[in-house]
């Protein structure tokens, strides 16, 4: 019985880190102004007062244009000025959280996937590329990290 813990135990382990990530470590410029589009789920959520905290200037882009495409689909275009002292421009793109009260009970509650990019608009270069999954509380924890070694 012991074994089989220690081995549902490990794949667990395992199976919560199932991250991508490729960056450029030294080149986010701390405190510099990053464009990211509004809204989005947990992560674009998180990532926006994280950044603040660090000192960068979160710059949403004003609102150009919108219509509806699909009515019967909901969705609508919208297009945004991004301003032009933005140095940076970040993408998030993810899907819906879900709630994991087992697999994430002492990690958040939620479970996210998503795919994250940052890219320098001075040199037209991605400085980060992330596609992840995990719970909420590590995810944010392993933006932190990344972070960290895209200032050094």
């Amino acid at each position: 019985m012991h074994k089989i813990f220690l081995s549902l135990l490990s794949v667990v382990c395992i199976l919560t880190g199932c991250n991508s990530v490729y960056l450029k470590p030294g080149t986010l410029e701390p405190g510099a102004e990053i464009y990211t589009t509004r809204g989005g789920y947990t992560l674009r959520h998180a990532a926006k007062p994280l950044l603040e905290e660090r000192g960068y200037t979160i710059k949403i882009g004003k609102l150009s244009n919108s219509s509806n495409i699909a009515e019967s689909l909901g969705s609508e275009l919208e297009t945004f000025s991004v301003p032009t002292n933005a140095k940076y421009l970040m993408r998030i793109s993810e899907n819906s959280e879900k709630f994991r009260p087992i697999w994430c009970a002492l990690n958040g509650f939620w479970w996210w996937r998503f795919n994250m990019s940052i890219i320098d608009q001075e040199t037209d270069t991605e400085i980060l590329s992330w596609t992840g999954r995990g719970c909420a509380n590590s995810t944010v924890r392993k933006l932190n990290k990344i972070l960290d070694e895209l200032e050094q």
